[in-house]
Formats: C-alpha cells, sequence, structure tokens
C-alpha cells in the first residue's frame, strides 16, 4: 500500500512543477483526461479518501474526506479551472499534508 501511495505522490507530484520538463509531458497529457480523474480518484480512495467534485460557472472544486465519516471533515479541497487539475491539486494538498504528518 505504501508503494502505491509513492507512485501517486511522486505523479502528482510532478504535476506541481512550474516548469515541467518535457519528460513530464506524457504524465499530464496521461492525467489532464477523465481517465486520469478515474485513475487518481482510485489511487486517493486506496489511502482512505471520498472524492467530492463539483462544477461552478467559473471552474471546479474537488473536496476529500476520509472514508466511512461523514463528509463534514475536509482533509484537501481545491478550486481549479478543469475537473482534473482540481482533483490532482486537491489530491496533492491531501498526500502531502498527510506525510508531513
Amino acid at each position: 500500500m505504501s508503494d502505491r501511495r509513492a507512485l501517486l505522490t511522486a505523479a502528482l507530484g510532478f504535476l506541481q512543477l512550474r516548469q515541467e520538463p518535457p519528460e513530464v509531458a506524457p504524465l499530464r497529457q496521461w492525467l489532464d483526461s477523465w481517465r486520469g480523474v478515474g485513475h487518481v480518484v482510485k489511487g486517493l480512495n486506496a489511502q482512505g479518501l471520498d472524492l467530492e467534485l463539483r462544477q461552478f460557472p467559473r471552474g471546479w472544486r474537488a473536496n476529500l474526506y476520509p472514508t466511512g465519516t461523514a463528509h463534514s471533515i475536509v482533509v484537501a479541497s481545491a478550486w481549479e479551472p478543469t475537473p482534473w487539475r482540481a482533483v490532482q491539486e486537491a489530491g496533492w494538498l491531501a498526500l502531502s499534508r498527510a506525510d508531513q504528518a
């Protein structure tokens, strides 16, 4: 399970780079899609997180909650112009916070 977490954290971490090297382009292309959202959500769910994704007139909001609890405890939240970026950012925030604990 920690190997899967490390892979997910690394993938989301590469997407946080301000200047992406060409090697990151295939990762970005793969994860910047609905299929990519599904893969990230599956990985986050394996880490004990549930996703709520909502569209608003000016973008998307992704909230992550602990699995099996009332969805009043937000682990991480992100507003972004695309659904995949919102999920990626919220996932990165959740995983990087948990790594610091």
